[in-house]
C-alpha cells in the first residue's frame, strides 16, 4: 500500500515548490525597476532638511510645482488624440477589411508606407508649418500630430479585428433591411469593443508617454505635458530624484487605472451569441 502511494504519476512535477520559487524570483526581477521607482519616490526633496522616506514628496510635487497642470495637459491631448484616432480608424479599418479592389489595396499599401516611416522625419517640417499658422507651442498642434501618427497603426489594428468577425453578421442585418452604414454602427461596432479598446489604449499610451514630439512643439511651461515637465527637475549636474520619481508614479497611475477599469471588456464572447440561431 505504501509502495503504491509513493509512485508519482507520469509527467507530474517532482518539486512543485521549486517551480513556484523560480516564478517568484523571475517576477521580483521584472518588477524590481518599478519597486525602485516607488522607493525613490519616497525620498524628500533636496530643499528639505528631512532625511528618510516620506510621503510628503507627493504633496510637494502636487502643491509646489506645475504637476497638476502638466497632468491635465497630458490627459487632454491624450483623450483628444484617442477619440479622433478611433473615430477615423474604425470606419477605415472596416473598409479595408471588407472592401475588395485595387483602390483598397493601394490604400492599404499607402497606410503601410506611412506606418513604416519614423515620426522623427516629419517633426521639423511639421513644426515649421505649424509655426506659420500659429499651432506651434499649443496643445492643439501636438494633438494633431498625435492623431496623424496613430491613425496608420489604428487602421491596421481595427482591420485585423474586423477580419476576425464573420461577414454573416452584416448579411443578417442587411436582410433585415439595414443599410451598410447601419449594419456597421448597430452590429459591427458593438461586437468590436475589444478591438476598439485595444486601439484606444495604444493611442492613449503613445500620446501619454511621448517625449520627442512634445519637446519640439512645446516651449512654454504652461503647455508642458508630463514627460516634458519632468525635465524641469533636472539641473545641470544633479537631479532631484525624489520629486522626479514621485512624478513618475503619478504619471504611471492614470494608465494603470484606465486599464484596470477597461480590462473586463476585453472579451469576444459576445460574437458567438450574435450568431446563435443563424
Amino acid at each position: 500500500m505504501n509502495a503504491k502511494s509513493s509512485v508519482r504519476p507520469v509527467g507530474a512535477s517532482p518539486r512543485p515548490w521549486l517551480r513556484s520559487l523560480v516564478t517568484l524570483a523571475i517576477t521580483l526581477v521584472l518588477l524590481s525597476p518599478i519597486l525602485v521607482v516607488f522607493w525613490l519616490a519616497l525620498r524628500p526633496p533636496m530643499a528639505w532638511q528631512q532625511t528618510g522616506p516620506t510621503l510628503g514628496t507627493f504633496w510637494y510635487v502636487l502643491t509646489q510645482t506645475e504637476v497638476l497642470r502638466w497632468l491635465t495637459n497630458s490627459f487632454l491631448v491624450s483623450a483628444i488624440s484617442t477619440v479622433a484616432a478611433v473615430a477615423v480608424a474604425a470606419p477605415a479599418g472596416y473598409v479595408l477589411s471588407r472592401g475588395k479592389g485595387r483602390a483598397t489595396s493601394a490604400f492599404s499599401l499607402f497606410i503601410f508606407v506611412l506606418q513604416s516611416l519614423p515620426a522623427v522625419a516629419f517633426i521639423i517640417p511639421l513644426f515649421i508649418m505649424f509655426a506659420k499658422i500659429g499651432l506651434a507651442d499649443t496643445l492643439s498642434g501636438v494633438s494633431i500630430v498625435y492623431v496623424a501618427s496613430s491613425i496608420a497603426v489604428g487602421c491596421w489594428m481595427m482591420t485585423a479585428y474586423f477580419d476576425s468577425l464573420p461577414i454573416t453578421l452584416e448579411e443578417a442585418a442587411w436582410i433585415d433591411g439595414a443599410s451598410v452604414f447601419g449594419g456597421f454602427v448597430r452590429i459591427i461596432l458593438p461586437n468590436s469593443l475589444p478591438g476598439i479598446l485595444s486601439t484606444a489604449l495604444f493611442t492613449f499610451l503613445s500620446s501619454w508617454n511621448d517625449y520627442i514630439v512634445a519637446s519640439v512643439f512645446l516651449r512654454s511651461e504652461r503647455a508642458f505635458t508630463m514627460p516634458i515637465g519632468l525635465q524641469t527637475f533636472f539641473q545641470q549636474n544633479l537631479a532631484d530624484w525624489g520629486p522626479v520619481m514621485a512624478c513618475a508614479v503619478i504619471m504611471l497611475a492614470p494608465p494603470v487605472i484606465l486599464f484596470a477599469v477597461l480590462n473586463r471588456y476585453f472579451s469576444i464572447g459576445g460574437i458567438g451569441g450574435s450568431l446563435a440561431g443563424r
